[in-house]
């Protein structure tokens, strides 16, 4: 910033002398032009004086020319006076001619010069016009730049003063801080003096009781150190199956856009350069698409064998790349998808080639077609690789000796260039087919549907592209952990640990889990929290809605008290009911006693009507109430007691139970409906009061969420502050550190002249 402000007084200075020159300038135009002025109205004064002298002249002239005529005139008829006049006149009139020619010559000489001398004032007027203008035009100009340098000096010294203001301040605090810093320091230092000292005596005690006691220790040496049963890690295994687990997905990412690719590109060859459906393409590209008809079968499996992998990697499990067995599942899955691809090159080169040479085919679609002839096989031999790498990943689950330790570290790496290699494959492939959907676009026979199929490849080749950048990425960010997670042994061993003592480990580790459940003694029952909460939720609703049941109680007191006037009042009936039916009987005896042997026979056929009678009894509270129904059988009950009635109590019994049945029936279903109506009541103030509470919950939540973002907002324009503060903080100790420089090298020229 110093320099620069150098750089622009220096230009600042410059353009203030070249604004004073130019104002010179302009001054000195300025009185030239009032000089031109003042000798223009000098001569414009004479010509108005040599104007006026010629009208004189003019005039006299016609006077002399009236005159001659006059004298003419008197001529003719003296004509002897007029010889010794005409000399006179003669020679007056040759004076006068010679006058009037001089005269004649002087004005025109006059008129010469005005004229000359006017067009050399309209030009002199006009450059010095022209000249002016662009002096002011250039004056206007230098002004503005000097106004906006202004302008940008004050705004850069306030903001210089600003940053002075906050570096400042920044300073102030981070003395503060350094000195609280140096603070801590001597408390640390104390702290690890004394820790020094502690851990010197724990150590020295340890060192006596281990020469003491320990007879001897298999850790200090690596052969005796690897018999050792291994801990389990299973901080790394879950670590591993997540890692998996991305890698599961990335995957599936790229099965699908391999499928899509494949067949968009069977449709491509479908119907360009010759659609199938008006005529009979090739045998060459039937013969291809019938190869890519096929790409499923040996894409999809590359998912399945991920897949697999995936589910092998469990937190009880030991994976390292001896036990990692679906990893060769894998690898033969991706050699058999790298016959496809080496099947289906040959044809595809050879589609391309075709499709060069048809007459449709221009010279820059030729040319995307070659760039794509070079991308594909590109694309195969980065399969090659990769095939190649996984294989030898793949091999110590088969043979522990086929690859050794040592070169684990660089397959991961050349893995991880593999897929880089591989993304810049694909770009290339995205741009070469982007350019060539353009070019085909325009071609004359182009139809929607290859426009439709030219996007859809394209987006699966945006979509590969993605998916393989993705899973490189992720394994150059987790390729450390791939390479210092390679295996595992004993605790302080570099021995590797076999499969087996994997396994012995495991077992170990389960009986050690079982013996630590059967120490634990089962808790007690407790109610779930999720329970315990409804059961809360619950109490608070039945406690507020207290009043409410208490109304409820006074209101079915109300109800019973009503009930049992009914009651007196339906008992007084019966006895009315009874008294009649007294003199119904006296009057029915007569009548009976005709039809008691036919009703004898009809009874007959229905034994046991006591038992029958009973069970009426028992099932008529039990059954809904339905009017027809009930109605219809109540009668024929009737009509069958007092048929079997032999006298007129039994009936009256018969009767009275009857109608008894009946009402503890009705009071029953209206008991039941009344004890329903106020559970649904009580339910009904229930969820009204858990909606009052659950609204009052979700305004406090959305009050918590306002505030929530608020401060996230809050926490953004600070971060963004910060981060401009910092990026003003580094500008400026750039600038300071440039200018240290540059004083260091002054003080070093000084010191070596003066040497």
């Amino acid at each position: 910033l110093a320099s620069l402000i150098f750089q622009l007084r220096a230009q600042n200075q410059v353009l203030k002398k070249g604004v004073v020159d130019e104002q010179a300038n302009s001054a000195s135009l300025k009185e030239q032009l009032k000089m031109k002025d003042q000798s223009l109205r000098k001569l414009q004064q004479e010509m108005d004086s040599l104007s006026f002298r010629n009208q004189q002249l003019a005039k006299r002239v016609e006077l002399l020319q009236d005159e001659l005529a006059l004298s003419e005139a008197r001529g003719k008829k003296n004509k002897k006076s007029a010889e010794s006049s005409s000399q006179l006149s003669q020679e007056q009139k040759s004076v006068f001619n010679e006058d009037l020619q001089k005269k004649i010559e002087e004005n025109e000489r006059l008129h010469i010069l005005f004229f000359e001398a006017d067009e050399q004032h309209k030009r002199l007027e006009a450059e010095l016009r022209t000249r002016l203008e662009v002096l002011e035009t250039d004056a206007a100009q230098h002004q503005a730049v000097v106004d906006s340098l202004t302008r940008k000096y004050t705004d850069t010294i306030e903001k210089l003063q600003n940053d002075k203001a906050k570096l400042e301040i920044k300073s102030q605090t981070l003395e503060r801080e350094a000195k609280d810093c140096r603070l801590r320091t001597e408390e640390c230092q104390q702290q690890l003096k004394n820790l020094q000292a502690a851990l010197g005596s724990r150590l020295e005690e340890s060192l006596c009781i281990i020469n003491e006691k320990v007879p001897f220790n298999d850790t200090k040496s690596n052969r005796y150190n690897a018999l050792n049963v291994p801990l389990h890690n299973r901080r790394y295994q879950l670590k591993l199956r997540d890692l998996a687990g991305q890698a599961l997905a990335f995957v599936q990412e790229l099965v699908t856009a391999l499928l899509n690719f494949h067949t968009y590109t069977e449709q491509k060859v479908q119907i360009f350069p010759i659609d199938s459906a008006t005529d009979t393409i090739s045998p060459l590209n039937q013969k291809f698409s019938q190869y890519l008809h096929e790409n499923a079968s040996y894409v999809r499996p590359l998912e399945e064998g991920m897949l697999q992998l995936f589910e092998s990697i469990t937190e009880d499990t030991v994976t390292v790349l001896e036990t990692a067995v679906k990893l060769k599942a894998f690898s033969e899955h991706l050699a058999s998808y790298l016959c496809f691809l080496r099947k289906i090159l040959p044809y595809q080169l050879k589609s391309l080639e075709e499709e060069c040479e048809s007459s449709l085919c221009t010279a820059a679609l030729r040319a995307r077609n070659m760039d794509l002839h070079r991308d594909m096989k590109r694309l195969t031999a980065v399969f090659e690789k990769l095939h190649t790498y996984v294989s030898l990943l793949a091999l110590p689950s088969k043979k522990p000796e086929g690859l050794l330790r040592t070169n684990y570290n660089l397959v991961f790496t050349n893995i991880a260039t593999s897929l880089h290699g591989f993304h810049d494959t694909l770009k290339d492939i995205s741009k070469h087919y982007s350019q060539k959907a353009t070019l085909e676009q325009d071609v004359p026979t182009a139809t929607q549907k290859l426009i439709t199929t030219n996007d859809c490849i394209l987006s699966s080749v945006v979509a590969l592209t993605n998916g393989v950048g993705k899973i490189a990425s992720f394994f150059s960010n987790n390729l450390d952990h791939f390479t210092t997670s390679l295996s595992y042994g004993p605790k302080g061993g570099t021995e590797f640990i076999s499969p087996l003592s994997a396994e012995c480990m495991l077992q170990y580790k389960k009986k050690a889990v079982a013996y630590m459940k059967s120490l634990k003694k089962p808790c007690a029952d407790s109610v779930p929290y999720e329970e315990a909460l409804a059961n809360r939720r619950v109490l608070l609703s039945s406690t507020e809605s207290r009043e409410g049941l208490a109304q409820q109680v006074q209101q079915s007191l109300e109800k019973i008290a009503k009930l049992e006037q009914e009651k007196e009042h339906w008992m007084l009936e019966a006895q009315l009911a009874k008294i009649k039916l007294e003199k119904e009987n006296q009057k029915l005896k007569n009548s009976l006693s005709g039809h008691l042997t036919e009703t004898v026979q009809e009874c007959s056929v229905l034994p046991n009507v006591a038992e029958q009678k009973k069970e009426i009894a028992e099932k008529s509270p039990r059954e809904p109430i339905k009017s027809t129904s009930l109605a219809t059988k109540n009668k024929c009950l009737l009509k069958f007691l007092l048929c079997q009635a032999p006298d007129a109590e039994s009936r009256e019994d018969l009767i009275k139970n009857h109608y008894m049945s009946r009402i503890a029936e009705v009071t029953s279903h209206l008991q039941l409906a009344d004890s329903k109506s106020v559970h649904f009541h009580a339910e009904c103030r229930a969820l009204a009061k858990r909606l009052s509470l659950a609204e009052k919950s979700k305004e406090s939540l959305t009050e918590e969420l306002k505030l929530a973002s608020q401060n996230i907002s809050r926490l953004q324009a600070s971060k963004i502050s910060y981060e401009d503060q910092l990026s003003m903080m580094s500008d400026h100790l750039c600038s300071m550190n440039e200018t240290l420089t540059k004083q260091r090298e002054e003080i070093d020229t000084l010191k070596m002249t003066n040497k």
